[in-house]
């Protein structure tokens, strides 16, 4: 009987110092943070076998690569990626640039060349328009000179004609 008991016992306490064995939260974080020296910005915290990543990176390409050059590290049993993408200044686009006045007044000669007694001046990106038009006529033109970037069309000086 007393056999059957320390036979019981047994596997219980090899199963208790094979947990107790395994790497605490300490050494976890050691390894995790040399690891991550690699990629500037994100720093780690484990409790509980659980590890947080933080921290900022210009794309999702930084974030994906600084958890999984730590997922394989022993005792880690889950992973909470908090790790923020901030794109860096030169990934943001630009406005669109309005066009320069010399660039700006070639297109706008060019788009009002078929459009008999309209003439059109171009300054500071803004087209002002003067003459005589058809509504079916003013619609086109109106969305040609739209399409070129202006500022503004100044339709000011333009009549429909009925």
């Amino acid at each position: 009987m007393k056999l059957t008991k320390v036979f019981a016992v047994v596997p219980i306490l090899a199963i208790s110092l094979m947990v107790s064995c395994g790497p605490n939260d300490a050494d976890i974080q050691a390894k995790v943070t040399e690891t991550l020296k690699t990629v500037p910005g994100i720093s780690a915290q484990v409790k509980e076998g659980v590890l947080t990543l933080s921290g900022n990176v210009s794309d999702a390409a930084a974030k994906t690569a600084a958890e999984a050059a730590v997922k394989e590290e022993k005792g880690i049993k889950s992973i909470v990626n908090n790790i923020t993408i901030t794109p860096s200044l030169s990934s943001v686009v630009a406005p669109i640039a309005m066009a320069a006045d010399e660039a700006l007044t070639k297109a706008v000669r060019d788009a009002t060349k078929d459009y008999q007694g309209v003439t059109a001046v171009v300054k500071d990106g803004i087209i002002s328009l003067k003459g005589t038009l058809s509504a079916d006529k003013w619609k086109r033109l109106k969305m040609t000179l739209d399409g070129l970037g202006p500022k503004k069309v100044d339709a000011s000086g333009i009549s429909i004609a009925k």
